[in-house]
């Protein structure tokens, strides 16, 4: 799945569907979890929030089992795999079901997971995948290629069930199982991604019964059944996520006998658990700070791991949010439809500086959309393209846009109202408020005022439109496809009162046929060629300011975990893979017979070598998806 991290509304936004909006509004301000009453063949079972802590500290789940606590600053936005954006829970959904491809650790090739084997006809147009035979779902009934159709088909046929994934499956004709061990997909067109289908796959018995997608958040009954390398068993809001090793996992069972997410809204306190021995691995919001990394990396049985990560880090503007239907709604300024004025705003920023001072070196100064991680797809502007840091060209740039300094230094419009943006942002995460500050002097120096709007639930705001400009971020896969998808015309919600999968309701019929374009084009060489062209455009239009591509910065014990597998695994992150090889990999210090070393050893047991690679096609490169920071991906 993608992933907001949106950072935000991970925001690792990796983002929406019908109901979204409704869903958002129908919760606390803190997280994003309504109540259902479906029911699973499995008798519920009781939150235990004291035992979990306990456990957690103790590091064992009471029967002498070893429990790997993971300290998060993310909230859950749900546990249903068809809404969940956000990064911590796309992540989840990784542990809980499997999905038909999955992505090498060492260079994110596409490999087999629940399909075996994939091929497509001449034209292109009918693919047929090999499930494998022998699964079965925690509760004990076989997983089928007929649990894979009515998962894609339920996407297709119900708007609730699309808000997460939509985009994958909107070119799908029709989606069939002629038998337990095929899957056949016929699309209209050709598709770049159909070995990287991000979608996890869900037990059609246990979900054929909820009625309402859009608001069926899979948190109400325990343990939920999946076929993951974990098994979900507890789950309180905003405190912890349980799951268990499942023992059954045809790859093999995890080393740890359980997982546990926790949650700290203050990132200080996650990393003073950590040095307590509380929790075993700290991945920060998503990151840690420089300063806590600094402080970290003396202390004796922690491992600091600092990457290149997968997330870029950008400011995004409320381009007038609307709906499908042309209706209009939110309260974005005005101002901000202008591109010069967009443009002035961004040479305003000096990315430099952010990554000097706020990011202290942790990161990359930003450029195109695509982190530089992804190099097939990694894009920069021309010398005289780029927006480059220059305070006195945004200033001529707003004196042509019309919005002059008045006598008390005020940039104003025609209508004499001063420019004064609001600029959403995560109260969770450091880094926001710090560049935060930097926007006020900076923008201040031009005349603009500046208003941080800081909040737990950024969620809320962003869906309604009601922000100037928002601090936003995607952890990107290593097929691009699903945070391209975002900003085309067709993400955007139905109606105003309707949740569309676009990040910022970005519109623009160039983008779309350039998006239409790449996914049709097979041709690595060619379709990256087309993804550059969209970063050019989107780079161009200004709605997005990418500022850096941080650093994935995280830290666990060594006393806990003797070893864990980073993805790439030569120097990559821990924490939001594409994949689950960190958490499956892990290996707990005192396993008995296990060696340490290289966090990567072992970690493709299992995976078949020779994956087959369609014929005619070439080298196929893998397409797949997102963060969310909120990372929604």
């Amino acid at each position: 799945m993608n992933t907001h991290d949106q950072h935000g509304r991970g925001r690792g936004r990796t983002t929406p569907g019908r109901g979204r909006r409704r869903l958002a509004a129908a919760v606390g301000a803190a997280a994003l979890v309504l109540a259902s009453g479906l029911a699973t063949p499995a008798a519920a079972q009781p939150a235990h929030a004291a035992h979990t802590a306990q456990t957690a500290q103790d590091g064992k789940d009471g029967k002498g089992g070893k429990v790997l606590t993971v300290a998060v600053a993310q909230s859950v936005d749900s546990l249903s795999p068809f809404l969940a954006v956000r990064l911590v829970s796309t992540s989840i959904n990784r542990l809980m079901y499997e999905y038909l491809t999955n992505y090498d650790p060492k260079d994110a090739h596409p490999v087999p997971a629940l399909a075996t084997h994939w091929e497509s006809s001449p034209d292109k147009l009918t693919w047929t995948y090999t499930i494998r035979s022998g699964v079965k779902w925690s509760d004990g009934k076989p997983v089928t290629a007929e649990d894979a159709a009515w998962t894609f088909t339920t996407m297709m046929t119900d708007s609730g069930a699309a808000t997460a994934n939509g985009s994958f499956v909107g070119n799908f004709a029709s989606v069939t199982a002629p038998s337990p061990t095929q899957l056949v997909i016929k699309l209209k067109k050709p598709q770049a991604t159909m070995t990287a289908l991000d979608v996890p796959i869900v037990p059609k018995h246990i979900w054929e019964k909820v009625d309402d997608f859009s608001t069926f958040n899979n948190d109400t009954t325990f343990p939920i059944v999946g076929d993951g390398p974990f098994i979900l068993t507890d789950y309180k809001p905003d405190s912890y996520v349980r799951l268990k090793a499942n023992k059954d996992f045809w790859r093999g069972a995890p080393k740890f006998d359980e997982l546990v997410f926790r949650y700290y809204k203050d990132q200080d306190a996650a990393v003073a658990a950590l040095r307590k021995g509380e929790v075993s691995f700290v991945a920060g919001s998503p990151s840690l700070t420089p300063a806590q990394a600094a402080s970290l990396k003396g202390d004796k049985n922690i491992h600091v791991n600092d990457a290149p990560g997968r997330r870029f880090y950008a400011l995004a503007t409320n381009p007038g949010a609307r709906a499908k239907n042309g209706e209009t709604f939110g309260d974005g300024d005005p101002s901000l439809r202008d591109e010069r004025v967009r443009h002035a705003l961004f040479m305003a920023v000096d990315r430099k500086a952010i990554v000097d001072k706020v990011f202290q070196g942790h990161a990359v100064e930003g450029q195109g959309y695509i982190p530089p991680r992804f190099s097939q797809y990694f894009w920069k502007p021309s010398a005289d393209q780029e927006l480059a840091y220059d305070p006195a060209k945004a200033a001529q740039l707003l004196d042509e846009a019309g919005y002059k300094k008045n006598a008390a230094g005020q940039r104003v419009g025609k209508d004499g109202k001063p420019l004064h943006y609001r600029v959403l942002c995560h109260a969770t995460d450091p880094n926001d408020k710090a560049v935060g500050k930097y926007l006020q002097e900076w923008w201040g120096k031009l005349g603009i005022g500046v208003t941080l709007n800081c909040l737990d639930n950024v969620t809320d705001p962003w869906l309604a439109g009601k922000y100037d400009l928002a601090f936003d971020g995607w952890s990107v896969n290593p097929d691009p496809d699903f945070v391209l998808s975002i900003h085309t015309c067709g993400a955007l919600p139905q109606t105003p009162k309707d949740t569309g999968a676009t990040d910022n309701f970005i519109c623009d019929k160039t983008y779309d046929e350039l998006y239409a374009e790449q996914l049709a084009e097979y041709d690595p060489a060619k379709r990256a060629a087309l993804v550059k062209q969209m970063e050019s455009r989107l780079y161009d239009l200004g709605y997005m300011n990418v500022m850096a591509y941080p650093n994935a910065v995280e830290a666990y014990r060594t006393d806990q975990i003797e070893s864990i597998t980073t993805m790439p695994s030569d120097a990559g992150n821990i924490y939001g893979q594409d994949g689950y090889w960190s958490w499956w990999s892990a290996v707990p210090a005192d396993s008995s017979g296990s060696s340490g070393g290289s966090s990567s050893t072992g970690v493709v047991v299992g995976i078949v070598v020779g994956v087959v690679v369609v014929a005619g096609l070439g080298v196929l490169v893998a397409v797949r998806r997102r963060a969310t920071a909120d990372d929604r991906e």
